[in-house]
């Protein structure tokens, strides 16, 4: 990767930690456990993931937001190279990126991946079993937590990178539960078509309450065993990381215990915790309790 200068790079940081601040409550209460320069690096990471996210998300009719990843990729690919891309200079998000890839071994390809995912979103995609749905979680969150591990460390990343996969689809599986509504606003349904269907409910989710409680309720259990399977993870880290990974993976984690408690819980609004709770959890994290 081409040297970023250090003044330079302390200007995207900032401008990246910023962006993190605002848009991602429960990630930037993680990371704030992190030391400077690792919490720094993965602001870079959210920032840029944030973009992704923003442009599958937008109003611009889909051809213009497939361009918009489009183009996106051919400067991730830059990135990946080991280049900042041509006149991104003033871009703070890909400079804070280029040089968070100077400091640490992220695997910047995982970009490629999520922005898949997001394509997937703008031109609407079902998913008919269940293992769709996890390939696509596996894009939009395992990548995530792939680029993460990155910025953590850890003397296996064999052994670490199908585990911060893992916990990844929990967190994603554990979003598209409590945004349900939402998404449905959006004309969005990622919950399994066959599952919808074996409760006679569609895409609209028109039917009776408890069907789409018993939906919601056993892709609940679902996602618990997701994070049974990747909360190994954190007995890999070190002690700030393995706190930073615990306190975002055990505010989603209880969010989909209350979720799992009350299916229809997401039909009423967004299922949050209060900011005492996740500071509980933090708090919890840092000492050294599980999520």
């Amino acid at each position: 990767m081409a040297q970023v200068p250090a003044s330079r790079a302390e200007w995207a940081f900032a401008r990246c930690e910023a962006i993190t601040r605002r848009e991602a409550k429960n990630f930037a209460f993680g990371i704030r456990l992190l030391p400077p320069e690792k919490r720094r690096a993965l602001s870079a990471v959210y920032a840029l993931a944030r973009r992704v996210d923003d442009i599958g998300d937008g109003d611009a009719p889909p051809a213009e937001r497939r361009q918009a990843l489009g183009s996106l990729r051919e400067q991730v690919r830059e990135l990946v190279e080991g280049r900042l891309p041509a006149g991104a200079e003033d871009d703070p998000v890909l400079v804070a990126v280029a040089a968070a890839a100077e400091r640490f071994p992220l695997p910047l390809a995982a970009f490629g991946e999520l922005i898949e995912g997001c394509e997937q979103d703008v031109v609407g995609a079902r998913y008919e079993t269940l293992a769709d749905l996890v390939g696509y979680c596996r894009k939009v969150a395992g990548t995530i937590g792939r680029l993460s591990l990155g910025v953590f460390g850890c003397p296996s990343w064999v052994e670490a990178e199908p585990l911060a996969d893992d916990l990844g689809v929990a967190l994603q599986l554990t979003n598209v539960l409590r945004d349900v509504r939402e998404d449905q606003a959006m004309g969005r349904c990622y919950l399994p078509q066959v599952e919808l269907r074996a409760c006679g409910l569609d895409e609209r989710l028109a039917g009776p309450p408890e069907a789409l409680a018993s939906v919601v309720g056993r892709l609940a259990a679902e996602a618990e065993g997701w994070y049974r399977r990747g909360l190994p993870l954190l007995s890999l880290l070190d002690r700030r990381s393995r706190a930073c990974t615990a306190t975002m993976a055990g505010i989603y984690h209880r969010l989909l215990q209350r979720i799992g408690a009350d299916p229809l819980a997401v039909t009423r609004g967004r299922v949050s915790l209060s900011t005492g709770e996740k500071v509980a959890v933090a708090l919890w994290s840092l000492v050294g309790g599980g999520a």
